[in-house]
């Protein structure tokens, strides 16, 4: 797990986020942030190795089941990014304002989880992983599996069918009024968002 990828796109003198960063919990983390940048998507990211594991998801995530939700693999990165939110500056990678719409744990739900990194990396290596979140928004069970006759960083999120699923979703009835307005960084200053 290398953040060579995530280090080379990024100029640290100009963008606030984090260079590096570890955990200090026991418990494997997941992050959503909400990123305004040329377009609206939602980025989903689970703690594993020592690093987030990244997909850019263009609808959002979705607690009904009936939802499958196209998310395309993108590079690792910290985890200290969990609790990055701001305004990417103009002119950089990402450009745009970020948003932490819902953060917590995960697991896997594995039968026999043992340890449970190590599952989730075996299922992650075979393009079929399920877990269970433990957020404020999104709770219970997912799938995420990878597409096998689309790009090669395409995978669908999809949400279990189990006693928090829901119908009708959309993300972005938890997204603060202030939060929406802010559609992009036009004046190209990297500055906080504002008070919610």
């Amino acid at each position: 797990m290398s953040l060579i990828e995530y280090l080379k796109k990024r100029d640290f003198k100009q963008t606030t986020e984090p260079r590096s960063g570890k955990s200090t919990e026991k418990a494997l983390s997941f992050v959503v942030q909400r990123h305004y940048a040329s377009h609206l998507h939602y980025d989903f990211r689970l703690e594993l190795d020592g690093v987030l594991k990244s997909w850019a998801i263009p609808k959002g995530p979705s607690m009904d089941s009936d939802d499958k939700r196209l998310a395309l693999m993108v590079e690792d990165h910290p985890v200290a990014y969990g609790d990055f939110e701001g305004i990417i500056p103009r002119g950089n990678y990402g450009a745009g304002v970020v948003f932490i719409w819902d953060k917590g744990f995960y697991r896997s739900v594995a039968e026999d989880r043992g340890d449970d990194a190590k599952t989730l990396r075996s299922e992650l290596e075979s393009g079929t992983l399920e877990f269970s979140l433990n957020g404020k928004i999104l709770k219970g069970g997912f799938t995420l599996v990878k597409m096998h006759n689309r790009e090669d960083n395409a995978w669908l999120l999809i949400k279990h069918n189990d006693e928090y699923a829901v119908k009708s979703f959309d993300p972005e009835d938890f997204v603060p009024e202030g939060i929406k307005a802010l559609k992009n960084n036009k004046n190209g200053k990297a500055t906080a968002l504002p008070a919610i």
